[in-house]
């Protein structure tokens, strides 16, 4: 489990595809500093398991299945990436819990800088539309977000400038694609509701 909060800024060292899936490796001083051979690390809100870990390089496989419903089949070497290790029990949870479960991916439609903040719009795919709500949590690369806005075309954020500086948001251009991760909570509640 993560909290949303991103630890570090890091960079794709290497990609190597094979039999469909792929081997990643990612600088990250901080998330390796203690890491070891099966943890967790959320690349972009994906949760996936390191395998090898060495002088602030870590390195996770990726399958098929999470290059196709994630954005990390568009990774390359230099790709900037969010990181978060998976929270300890005795930590603050300071965002939302977010599982690394990725539950697809939007589009970054439209960017407003503003004096104190940024404001965001991006799409929003049909299937998962009823599971976002203003003022609720969302998930994007691995960031809990509040929800500013919601409608049949999409949803805002608006980003602060802690945000903007220690993530990825910072650099992100109209046109790009991100992971997003729905609140699990609205996922669980949803499924027992049906069931009655």
């Amino acid at each position: 489990m993560f909290t949303g909060i991103i630890e570090e800024k890091g960079e794709v060292v290497a990609i190597e595809h094979a039999g469909g899936g792929a081997r990643l490796s990612v600088r990250g001083p901080l998330v390796t500093s203690d890491a070891r051979h099966g943890d967790s690390i959320a690349v972009n809100g994906v949760c996936l398991t390191v395998v090898e870990a060495a002088d602030g390089v870590f390195t996770v496989d990726v399958m098929r299945e999470s290059l196709d419903r994630t954005s990390l089949g568009a990774l390359s070497p230099g790709s900037a990436v969010n990181l978060e290790r998976a929270v300890r029990a005795d930590q603050r949870l300071g965002g939302h819990i977010v599982q690394g479960h990725v539950d697809g991916t939007a589009v970054l439609l439209s960017r407003a800088p503003g004096e104190s903040w940024d404001d965001l719009r991006f799409s929003l795919p049909e299937s998962l539309s009823r599971y976002v709500a203003e003022k609720g949590s969302i998930a994007i690369d691995g960031i809990s977000l509040t929800v500013t806005t919601v409608d049949e075309d999409g949803f805002g954020v608006s980003l602060i400038p802690t945000t903007l500086r220690l993530t990825t948001m910072g650099e992100r251009q109209v046109g790009d694609l991100v992971n997003i991760e729905v609140d699990v909570i609205a996922k669980y509640v949803e499924r027992l509701v049906v069931r009655q």
